[in-house]
């Protein structure tokens, strides 16, 4: 067979000696394993191929693509190739690198190249893909520790768009360093880097209203951390793939993922305390009053015991007080009835205060603005009206200058609970109304400019 006529599938099975049934299975069935784990359904775990159909594909006898949950057995294995991309001839002379390449550059989606965000998910998958290594010079750790505190200090307090590209510059040049040679500790320091640059990458994603971006940007960051052998990092980051669960409408999920988190076991520091935080929203969404209580009750143990240091390095990536605060409010907001409604109320407007008493360049915009949307349902839920209007208004000025995908689905919640109110018809819930609709319009809610690279 001709080089140019053989599929990137046949490539890529003849250069990890897969091309026999009997080794190609064993690494199928636990990618299928793997995926059912990390994204499920847990049925997935059983999908399996027989040796008729693996030399179809071997000997490019492939008329149609495989079935859906082959398919996504496949782009796991060989992520981060498309299963498009694996059974269309590889061209002559092609490397996998270069493959890859054509594929991102390709005609095949092409309003996801004009996007950077996706385009980002895409490097970040590819690199994935490569593991590899690079020299690093006597500053270039102490550099990247800086400019590395730095975003996750001031990620909370500035607009997402432009932070995006400046975090993906960074996440770049860590991935250059990982391309050469250094000592196993530098290179544990490099991975370490990079998986907080792509959890950064995946937080700013779900920001912008981008969750499968945000899940790529996750998986990478949590693989970074499996090879930096770093176990806050990974609990944080399992944290973050339930909390895009939980946004994206998919609690069971949520729950899910953060339970594959809590069997390990960080260093020092909070991020157990939001697991079990955001465990318990989850459980609230799917009202399971008994279990979302026992996690609020979880987090709150998990804070008692804390000493005072952290294995991450702060800002974003800090769960303080306030934050937990307002995690239990939504909780018991799920919960619903007039006693979990003051549970609500007490806890955001707690969180509120404490939000508020930051100096106003380290005030966590995104977070307060939902803790104040939850201290106005609550208020809302019993009747309160003109206090619920106060934090609206409060976080309608905010929104307009950093604007994020969760206070926008947020706010669209407290609309709907607006317009089927009792109080509905009052001047003050028109006029509140009228202010949400007018911001709805002008939402400042953006991606940032695209690219290819």
């Amino acid at each position: 067979m001709e080089e140019s006529e053989r599929t990137l599938f046949q490539r890529l099975i003849v250069e990890r000696d897969w091309q026999d049934y009997d080794r190609f299975l064993p690494r199928f069935e636990q990618a299928a394993r793997d995926l059912a784990t990390l994204e499920g359904p847990p049925n997935l775990a059983t999908v399996t191929i027989e040796k008729r159909q693996f030399l179809r594909w071997a000997h490019n006898d492939v008329r149609t693509l495989p079935r859906r949950e082959a398919r996504r057995v496949l782009a796991h294995l060989f992520r981060p190739f498309t299963v498009e991309t694996l059974f269309a001839p590889a061209g002559a002379g092609q490397d996998a690198p270069a493959a890859l390449r054509a594929a991102q550059c390709g005609t095949e989606h092409p309003a996801a190249m004009e996007d950077a965000v996706t385009a980002a998910a895409e490097e970040s998958a590819g690199f994935a893909a490569r593991v590899e290594a690079s020299n690093v010079g006597p500053h270039t750790m102490e550099q990247l520790e800086a400019d590395l505190r730095r975003i996750v200090t001031t990620y909370p307090n500035r607009p997402v768009g432009p932070l995006f590209e400046e975090v993906r510059a960074l996440r770049d040049r860590v991935f250059e360093k990982l391309e050469g040679r250094q000592t196993p500790s530098q290179t544990r320091d490099l991975y370490m880097a990079a998986g907080v640059f792509c959890g950064v990458l995946a937080n700013a994603s779900f920001d912008l209203g981008r969750y499968s971006a945000a899940e790529t940007q996750a998986r990478t960051a949590h693989m970074c951390g499996e090879l930096a052998g770093h176990n806050g990092l990974r609990v944080w980051v399992r944290g973050l793939q339930a909390l895009i669960a939980y946004w994206d409408g998919r609690p069971g999920d949520a729950v899910r993922l953060a339970d594959s988190g809590r069997g390990l076991v960080p260093e020092e520091g909070t991020a157990h305390v939001r697991l079990a935080s955001i465990r318990a929203r989850a459980l609230g969404q799917l009202h399971q009053p008994a279990a979302a209580l026992a996690a609020l009750l979880e987090a709150d143990a998990m804070r008692e015991r804390l000493g005072g240091a952290d294995d991450l390095p702060g800002g974003m990536m800090a769960f303080p007080r306030e934050k937990q605060l307002f995690y239990a409010s939504s909780t018991h907001l799920w919960l619903g009835g007039n006693e979990h409604l003051s549970d609500a109320e007490a806890a955001a407007d707690e969180a509120v205060a404490l939000f508020e008493s930051a100096p106003p360049e380290q005030r966590r915009l995104g977070e307060m603005s939902l803790a104040r949307l939850d201290l106005s349902l609550a208020r809302l839920g019993r009747g309160d009206v003109e206090g619920a209007a106060h934090q609206v208004h409060e976080v309608l000025q905010v929104h307009a200058r950093r604007g994020t995908e969760s206070v926008r689905k947020r706010l669209g919640h407290l609309q709907r609970s607006l317009s089927a109110h009792p109080a509905a018809t009052s001047p003050t819930a028109i006029g509140l109304r009228e202010a949400l609709a007018d911001h709805h319009q002008h939402d400042p809610l953006s991606l940032p400019p695209g690219g290819t690279r």
